[in-house]
């Protein structure tokens, strides 16, 4: 069995600047998945950088709300909306409110640091 607790997982800041706790990942985890899952945080009035990832991500968001911008297109999102990223999107999500914006990050296949184009 393999568990994680998020209290006693390390922060790190990815390419795109946003603090990331990475619950999962199978190229640092002998686990059997083809993807990872982390938590991203996402200050008020802050935003990540303009990035593209090779590989496809979701967001879900578990508080707070934002502008999320995939290529063209820009929409406001909440708590309980999950986001579809297709691979090689420019790809951003700014807090527009006044609470922390915490999400959840699919990527399949897993995150690799050398996958993530900040543009």
């Amino acid at each position: 069995m393999f568990i994680r607790d998020l209290s006693k997982i390390g922060q790190f800041t990815a390419g795109d600047n946003s603090p990331l706790k990475e619950l999962f990942n199978p190229n640092k985890d002998e686990l059997k998945l083809n993807y990872s899952l982390a938590l991203a945080i996402v200050k008020p009035g802050q935003s990540t950088k303009k990035h593209a990832l090779k590989s496809s991500e979701v967001y879900f968001i578990l508080k707070g709300g934002g502008l999320m911008s995939i290529d063209q297109e820009q929409a406001q999102v909440k708590e309980g909306q999950a986001i579809y990223i297709p691979p090689n999107a420019e790809q951003y999500i700014k807090n527009t409110g006044q609470e922390d914006l915490e999400f959840i990050c699919i990527v399949e296949p897993a995150w690799k640091q050398e996958d993530e184009e900040v543009l």
